[in-house]
């Protein structure tokens, strides 16, 4: 399967040391100082959000927001942080970003991936 979207994020519970199904996932764009939701997606049983979007986004700076809380409730756990928000800036409108994210309840980390 390719990635149509221009955005994509897998998510992966580093806990579990397995992929994060259910997590949902809002994209923003920054607009005339104002962020504007673009799209709403929810990881699929491999943690990843591929259909997240167009597939071409304008130059920018855009933002994921993970619903952390949501996933970590269906697991009867309370996070610390109950949302990830991740700013980023598109640079290339042709180019594939991937922006993962690493999640457990009391941390998270990311990275610019492939």
């Amino acid at each position: 399967m390719t990635d149509a979207s221009h955005i994509t994020t897998h998510v992966l519970d580093t806990v579990q040391g397995l992929p994060a199904p259910g997590v949902p996932v809002q994209l923003f764009a920054l607009r005339d100082g104002e962020w504007q939701p673009i799209a709403d997606a929810v990881t699929d049983a491999d943690g990843r959000a591929r259909q997240l979007g167009p597939e071409a986004l304008p130059a920018g700076t855009y933002r994921l927001r993970f619903d952390t809380a949501a996933y970590f409730a269906q697991r009867g756990v309370s996070p610390f942080f109950p949302e990830a928000l991740l700013t980023f800036v598109v640079d290339d409108a042709v180019r594939h970003y991937h922006v993962p994210l690493l999640l457990s309840p009391f941390a998270y980390s990311t990275y610019r991936g492939s």
